[in-house]
This record gives structure tokens, C-alpha cells and sequence, in this order.
């Protein structure tokens, strides 16, 4: 198998735009795939009804909580990963990934057996209503069984993308989504007569309902678990890993993880409380807000395409190119990053705000879901370029290693803003969801500004001491 070769970013021969766009279109695309892909899991799901998608959707801030700690690792696995790559410290690239996998071992499993020992607990503190309460047990305990395999890819591709390999994650998460997709159509609906091309034929199906909808999650987490772990131990390149050596914990390297991650752990774990509260609050509101929420944020998923892509893109970059010692470099990355940023996300604000409706009712039937989601959703559209602005800036200071002012940011912004002005709109004014993403959307313009004037003071280029 031929030696993987990676992108040479701190090359400062090549063009800006040329390395920005290397480096962010297989995250494009994979968000792309990952969308439309979950866009079919969605519609599905919503086929079965409203009660159905709230039972797949209420236990989500929760889940997002608890794998926080996780998914957090993987922030100061990316930073040191990429400045290990730009001094050019090849054995540091492969003591940083080893530790990665030794986080999934000592952290992961430990939080994938609270997920799966809470699985009926988890939708009753949500406010579950009791028509969905079994199904929404059952859905979480069946996916916490994958969230293992979940957890080992995001560590990895973080490891990936901090040496400049955007592509792996791509084949992973498309390969995850298309696993899912397809036991989806197998497992959820019962045997049937359909037409394909105007040729009919019996389709064999489970008829497993919410349940079918689980187990093909958890086998597309899997599929994507094994093939990272492959990636990482057994394909060649510069930073393949072995498994009989390297195991060693490093007590300064661990220390310096945790440094950059527990900021970004507890940014995290400040959003994902503040999703509780304010879902409980939508959920109060009945099951029809708590589907069309669901899928208003599922809509505006499309906006985190690029905007995704652009963050991860700029981190990787500016972590390189400060572990090379050439920050200008780093800050012409972010001005043309930003720049393209922005140009993407007034067109797709424009396309979210018009096609609002026809969007929504891709994913369900359901005439009150659909008025009510397209309402928010042309809210949302609004968002589109202080929150990729905000990405970026927030990328940025991830990449430097300056992960405590995202975390006091994102703290600040979603209690006193988001949080609290939600709750307050809701349960005491008597205000209803649409309130809330105008809300969201002041909250996004207040980080903005505040992470702007982090990255103007220049503190970031000096985060992490040589």
C-alpha cells in the first residue's frame, strides 16, 4: 500500500487559499455526506410520526453532556498534534496519538456504562412525555452500546486532522452514515411491496421501529470505530502507530492535554447543561415544539457544512504554523479563511431563509411541525455569518491552544443570554419556540464580538510556551 503523504502547510510557497481549500473540502464534503445522510435517518424516523422523532431526539442534551468530557480530549489532542507537526516531531505526532487511544479506554467506557445504566433516566429528566418514554428508553440504551465505537473515531480523527489528513474522517463518517442509512431502511419499516423504476418487488424488512432506527445507529458507530483504529495502527504513512509499544502514559504530555482540553471540557459541558434546561423548557411546550425544534436544528445542520469546515481548517493551520514559529502566517491564513467564510454563509443564509418550508418537510408529514420549524428556521438563517465568524475566531484560538476564553465566552453567553432569556420567554412570559432562536441569535452576535476582540489582542500567538 502506497505511504500516505500529507499536506505541507507551513510551505509558505503555496498559495493560502489553495492550502485552506485542501484542508477544508473533504470536512466540507464530509458534512455534506453526513447531512444528507442523516437527513434520510431524520425523514425515516419522522415517517413514524412525531412521537417518534421526539423519542429519538429528547435525550440528546443529555447524551451531548455526558460525552463532552470525551469529545473534549480530542481539542488538545488536535492543538499539540498540529504544533508537533509543524515543528516536525514526528515520534510526538505518535505519543500524542497513543494517548488519544489510552483517553478512550480510561474515559470512554467508563461514560458509555453511566449512558447505558441511565438510559430509562435520561428521557424522564428530560420531561419525556409518557407515550414516548419506552421507546426513548429503549433507543438510548441500544446506541450507548455503539457509543464506544463513537467515541474512538472522534479521538482519532482529531489525531487526523491535527496532521493536516482531512480525508479519513471523510471515509469514516460517510462510511458510519451509509451503514446507517441502510439498516435504517431495513430494520425500521416491516416487509413491503415497493416500486423501483417502475418494477415491483417484495422488500424484506424488520418492522423495528424506533428500535431498528437505534440498532442501525450502532452499527454504523462500530463500522466507523474499527476503521479509524485500522487507520491509525495499520496503514501506511508518516504517523502509523504500533500496538505492541508506546503505551506509556507521559505525565507531562497527559498534563499538557489536559491544560488545553479542561477548558474546552467544560465549554462543552456549559453548552450541554444549557441545552438541558432550555430543551426541558421546550418541552413544556408539548411533543409537536419539541419534533419541530428538533427539526429546525436538523435543517439548519446545512450551515455547519462549511462552517464546520472552516473551523477545523483554521485550527489545523494556525496550530501548524505557530508550532513552525511563523505567525503571520497563521493570521493570513484566518483573514482569507474568514473572507470565504463569509461570502459561503450569506448564500447559505439566503437559501435557509427561502426555502424554509420546503426544507422542513423533507423530514416530516406533519402540517403544525412544518409551519412551526420553518418559522424558526428563517430565524436561523440569520445566524449563518456571525456563527461562522465566531467559528472561525473560536477555531483559532483552539489551534493556539487558547481554549480558557472560548470556555468563558460560551459560558457566559449561553447562561446569561441563551439560557436564561429562553426559560424566562417561555415559562414566565409565555413566549413560544420562535422566541427562543431569536434569542440564540443575539447570543451568537454578543460571542462574536467578544471572541473578536480575543483575537485582536494577539494573546492567542503566545498561548502555549515553547
Amino acid at each position: 500500500m502506497a505511504k500516505r503523504r500529507n499536506i505541507n502547510v507551513t510551505d509558505e510557497s503555496n498559495s493560502v487559499l489553495k492550502t485552506i481549500f485542501l484542508l477544508a473540502w473533504p470536512v466540507f464534503l464530509e458534512q455534506i455526506f453526513t447531512t444528507l445522510i442523516g437527513y434520510a435517518d431524520t425523514a425515516m424516523v419522522g415517517s413514524l410520526g412525531a412521537n417518534a422523532t421526539a423519542s429519538v431526539t429528547i435525550s440528546q442534551p443529555i447524551l451531548m453532556f455526558l460525552n463532552g468530557a470525551v469529545m473534549s480530549l480530542g481539542v488538545g489532542i488536535t492543538t499539540l498534534v498540529a504544533r508537533a507537526v509543524g515543528a516536525g516531531d514526528s515520534e510526538l505526532v505518535k505519543k500524542l496519538m497513543h494517548h488519544a487511544i489510552m483517553a478512550i479506554v480510561l474515559i470512554g467506557l467508563p461514560l458509555s456504562g453511566v449512558t447505558i445504566a441511565l438510559h430509562r433516566v435520561i428521557p424522564k429528566i428530560m420531561g419525556a412525555a409518557p407515550e414516548i418514554m419506552d421507546s426513548a428508553a429503549t433507543y438510548n440504551l441500544i446506541v450507548a452500546i455503539g457509543r464506544i465505537f463513537m467515541t474512538t473515531s472522534m479521538m482519532l480523527n482529531s489525531a487526523f486532522r491535527g496532521y493536516g489528513d482531512t480525508k479519513t474522517p471523510l471515509i469514516g463518517n460517510t462510511m458510519m452514515n451509509i451503514v446507517n442509512v441502510v439498516f435504517n431502511f431495513l430494520l425500521i419499516y416491516p416487509t413491503r411491496e415497493i416500486s423501483v423504476f417502475g418494477i415491483r418487488f417484495t422488500m424484506p424488512g424488520a418492522g423495528l421501529e424506533v428500535k431498528g432506527a437505534a440498532i442501525a445507529t450502532a452499527i454504523g458507530m462500530a463500522v466507523s470505530g474499527l476503521f479509524t483504529l485500522w487507520v491509525a495502527f495499520f496503514r501506511k504513512g508518516d504517523y502509523t502507530i504500533h500496538i505492541r509499544s508506546g503505551w506509556k502514559i507521559d505525565p507531562v504530555l497527559t498534563k499538557q492535554i489536559f491544560r488545553i482540553s479542561l477548558p474546552a471540557m467544560l465549554e462543552r459541558l456549559f453548552m450541554s447543561s444549557a441545552g438541558i434546561i432550555t430543551s426541558r423548557s421546550i418541552a413544556s411546550l408539548g411533543t409537536v415544539n419539541v419534533a419541530a425544534n428538533s427539526l429546525c436544528l436538523t435543517a439548519e445542520s446545512i450551515s455547519f457544512m462549511p462552517a464546520f469546515a472552516f473551523q477545523t481548517a483554521v485550527t489545523t493551520l494556525v496550530g501548524q504554523s505557530l508550532g513552525a514559529k511563523k505567525p503571520d502566517l497563521a493570521t493570513r491564513f484566518v483573514r482569507t479563511t474568514l473572507i470565504v467564510g463569509v461570502i459561503v454563509m450569506a448564500f447559505t443564509g439566503t437559501g435557509l431563509f427561502i426555502l424554509a418550508r420546503q426544507i422542513i418537510s423533507i423530514f416530516t408529514p406533519d402540517l403544525g411541525v412544518i409551519d412551526l420549524a420553518a418559522q424558526c428556521l428563517r430565524v436561523t438563517a440569520f445566524m449563518q455569518i456571525p456563527q461562522v465568524m465566531g467559528w472561525i475566531y473560536a477555531g483559532v484560538l483552539r489551534g493556539a491552544g487558547d481554549t480558557k476564553f472560548n470556555f468563558y465566552v460560551t459560558a457566559a453567553t449561553n447562561w446569561l443570554i441563551r439560557t436564561l432569556w429562553s426559560v424566562l420567554l417561555i415559562r414566565v412570559f409565555g413566549f413560544g419556540l420562535v422566541a427562543t432562536m431569536v434569542v440564540t441569535l443575539i447570543e451568537e452576535i454578543v460571542r462574536l464580538v467578544l471572541l473578536y476582540w480575543r483575537y485582536r489582542s494577539g494573546v492567542w500567538k503566545t498561548a502555549i510556551k515553547d
